[in-house]
Order: C-alpha cells, then structure tokens, then sequence
C-alpha cells in the first residue's frame, strides 16, 4: 500500500503559557494530520470563492432587474439608480475578493513543496511508462500472431516440399 506523504504544513498551536491574544484553539485542530487539516483548509477556500461568485451573480440580476424600462417617476428612478449602484459596489467588492483569492492561491502554489508535486509527476510517469510498455508488447504479440497464421501454412506446405524434394 502507498504510504500517505507528510506534508510540513503550518498548523496552528498555542503554547502552553501563551497568554497573549486568548484564543481558544480546539484540541482537534491541532490532533489533525495534514491531510485533513489541508482538506479543512481546501474548503475553506472553497467556500469563500462560492460566497463571491454568488454575490457577484446575484448583483448582476439585481442590476438587469432594475434595469427595466417602464413609466418612472423621478423618486424611483433615482431609488433604482442608488440600489444599482450599492449593487455595481458589492460586485466590485466581490470580483477583488476574488482576485485576492487567486493571488493567494497562485503564491500558494508557487511555495509549495515542489518535491512532492515532483515526485507525484515522476511517480505518474512511471505508471504511464509501464503502461506504455505492456501495450507495446500486447501489440508486438498480436502482430507476430497475425504474421504467424498466414506464414505457418505456408511453412509446413514447404517444408513437405522440402521433405519430397529431399528423397527423391
């Protein structure tokens, strides 16, 4: 079975007499493995761009909601004008929130540990290169099969020649 990689994450931890900022880290943060401490920190990220990617989609049908041609009075259309752009706001507002986070991804992915992302590649290629291998010899073993067949026939029909040639 394959051993699960280690990774050197930072997690956090309180020292036992820290008493500087009161924060109350549960045990079970820290009693986590990398794996599912990573997996905790993956869906915190995910989670974060979902709650953007939606602000930004509601903001842009609240905009093409307000944004409909009818008989206004002056209070209203200067009502649907401040909500458009309380509305253009929060999606501006989101869409940096956004950038933020792919920013912070792409500085993640950069200081990562490169050699576990190496070794999986290589480790990849190995399995590829085996594949490669068998289905080369597959191939090599359907083709002399095929070669074989029509060549068999043909070889005991001359070597039968050969036998009657020979004693006569």
């Amino acid at each position: 079975m394959a051993e699960v990689p280690q990774t050197d994450v930072s997690r956090p931890s309180a020292l036992p007499t820290a008493n500087l900022l009161q924060r109350a880290i549960s045990q079970n943060i820290v009693d986590q493995n990398s794996a599912e401490y990573l997996d905790s920190i993956e869906e915190e990220w995910n989670k974060k761009v979902d709650m953007e990617v939606e602000t930004l989609v509601d903001g842009m049908v609240d905009l093409v909601s307000l944004a409909s041609i009818a008989d206004k009075d002056k209070f209203r259309v200067a009502q649907e004008s401040f909500q458009a752009e309380s509305r253009a706001e929060s999606m501006i507002r989101a869409a940096n929130s956004l950038l933020s986070i792919t920013h912070s991804m792409k500085l993640l992915l950069l200081l990562s540990d490169e050699a576990q992302i190496a070794h999986r590649r290589d480790a990849e290629l190995k399995v590829i290169q085996e594949e490669k291998e068998d289905a080369k010899a597959k191939v090599a073993t359907l083709l002399d099969d095929l070669l074989r067949k029509p060549g068999t026939s043909q070889g005991k029909g001359s070597q039968a020649n050969d036998a009657s040639t020979m004693s006569s």
